[in-house]
């Protein structure tokens, strides 16, 4: 079932969620200092591509408190618009019964473009 909702997913939209993060992941790589953002954007790019079946985790990082304050920075640079159009795709999937396995997958983005860094991906 994964796999057809992810060709679905593909078709409909979701080649150009890939593209839209790989080149906002290359952009930002470009400095040194948005390497780490750009890291964030490919890990967005993957789950872009083929969400149904991936499930996001918190990862317990030794970093201490650098992670959280990546995400401050990342959510003040962007994160939030980039949540908020996830959720607002989410909603507007959610609309018809059809559409609600694609929201919820909007809704599993939105979750990982508020607060990237630590989570990992499996």
């Amino acid at each position: 079932m994964n796999l057809i909702g992810n060709i679905i997913w593909i078709v409909f939209g979701g080649i150009f969620i890939f593209f839209e993060y790989i080149i906002g992941g290359l952009i930002l790589c470009l400095t040194i200092i948005g390497i780490p953002f750009g890291l964030q954007c490919f890990k967005f790019a993957i789950v872009g591509l083929a969400p149904f079946g991936v499930k996001i985790t918190d990862t317990s990082s030794n970093t201490g408190c650098l992670s959280t304050i990546m995400n401050i920075i990342w959510i003040v640079f962007g994160g939030f618009w980039i949540a908020l159009t996830h959720f607002f795709l989410g909603l507007l999937f959610c609309i018809t019964i059809i559409g609600i396995p694609f929201g919820r997958q909007h809704f599993k983005l939105m979750n990982l473009a508020f607060t990237p860094f630590g989570k990992s991906i499996s």
